[in-house]
């Protein structure tokens, strides 16, 4: 197996400025014919933090964390950093790295599951930044899903665990756990490939319970669990993962649970989906329910996090990655987190997580 060179972080990207808002909203929903005042909408809610999504600071952070964790753990590597829908752009950053010599790289993606829009397509997104280069554009190969994984599922039980600290005594001993993800299509979820429903909310559900358990073993108590799902941004007739997390804890309020600990389980870092439509939003709602809410963090800055990152990276050096395995290039085959067939519901056209593509009844979705 040839050797690596570089490491390249793939993101989103956000905006970082009131003034960057709205193109990158558009970059966002280019060619889907979204109406400009929904733009608007979505908008408000980055005007309501000074029009800067945490998304990019957050990539800045990890960024320099991975890079004292490899110069630890001996990995020499130069690391680079390209978004799809905001400054540095992945195509201005691969070539950038063909400039500098770089002939195959590794890629995080800030994504921990698999699918169309959180999988495959920064795939695409890739080769796409890869044919605009040309010739001297690197090879660059997709670090694995990571959604089982200590370094991930460790963090969020330790968070969620604070979390529930944080709610009354009253409350605490089996308050439920509420896990979100962003919600997609059913219909691109199930393009995802086997297991039934697809890979998606079966690795999500995977994902939550190896949380809850940990949760549950080291607080001596047993706290119900439920995945939901949150951000939705397509149309009503569309059906959507659900249910949705708002939906959710007005039932929970009228079923007289004691409280709700929100644990953003689909997310690596409090980007602009966690911080507005759970600490805002859903917090919100919750304060009118009368309902007692805590929200885990993410595990973004955990140094268990990092870690991860640094061994996927060595097990890729090493060549100890099954060529076959979840995330391996391609996504180890033809069948893996394929998009819905053009002109089916859930089609990417129709709107994909991350997007705020035609909105939900009366709660238009942030991006990130």
């Amino acid at each position: 197996m040839p050797g690596y060179d570089a490491f390249l972080l793939v993101s989103f990207g956000g905006p970082e400025a009131p003034d960057d808002v709205m193109p990158f909203l558009q970059n966002v929903t280019r060619g889907r014919g979204i109406p400009p005042e929904r733009l608007e909408a979505v908008a408000e809610h980055y005007y309501a933090v000074g029009g800067v999504s945490p998304i990019n600071q957050q990539c800045r952070d990890l960024i320099a964390a991975i890079g004292k964790d490899f110069a630890t753990a001996g990995v020499d590597l130069p690391i680079y950093w390209g978004n799809r829908n905001w400054d540095p752009y992945l195509t201005t950053t691969v070539a950038e790295m063909a400039a500098a010599g770089v002939r195959r790289a590794l890629a995080f993606v800030t994504s921990a599951y698999g699918s169309y829009s959180s999988c495959r397509q920064y795939l695409e997104d890739i080769e796409r930044a890869r044919a605009e280069v040309g010739p001297g554009a690197p090879q660059i190969d997709k670090i694995r899903h990571f959604y089982n994984h200590p370094g991930f599922i460790e963090p969020f039980a330790d968070a969620t665990l604070r979390a529930i600290e944080t709610l009354p005594g009253e409350v605490r001993a089996d308050v439920p756990l509420v896990f979100t993800a962003h919600s997609m299509p059913e219909a691109m979820a199930a393009a995802s490939g086997a297991p039934p429903g697809g890979r998606y909310p079966a690795q999500l559900a995977e994902a939550a319970g190896l949380v809850a358990d940990r949760v549950n073993a080291a607080a001596g108590g047993r706290h119900p669990w439920r995945l939901v799902y949150q951000s939705r941004s397509g149309p009503p007739s569309q059906p959507w993962l659900g249910p949705d997390v708002c939906d959710y804890l007005e039932e929970l309020a009228r079923d007289g649970a004691p409280g709700a600990v929100l644990v953003p389980v689909g997310f690596i870092t409090d980007h602009m989906e966690v911080v507005h439509d759970l600490d805002v939003e859903a917090a919100q709602l919750a304060a009118r329910l009368g309902l007692p809410l805590a929200r885990a963090a993410t595990p973004g800055p955990d140094p268990r996090f990092v870690s991860m990152i640094t061994a996927l990276v060595s097990e890729r050096q090493d060549g100890r990655f099954p060529a076959a395995g979840p995330g391996s290039p391609g996504c180890g085959s033809a069948e893996c987190c394929r998009p819905p067939v053009a002109g089916r519901p859930g089609h990417p056209a129709g709107g994909s997580p991350g997007r705020p593509a035609a909105g939900s009844p009366g709660r238009p979705a942030a991006a990130s």
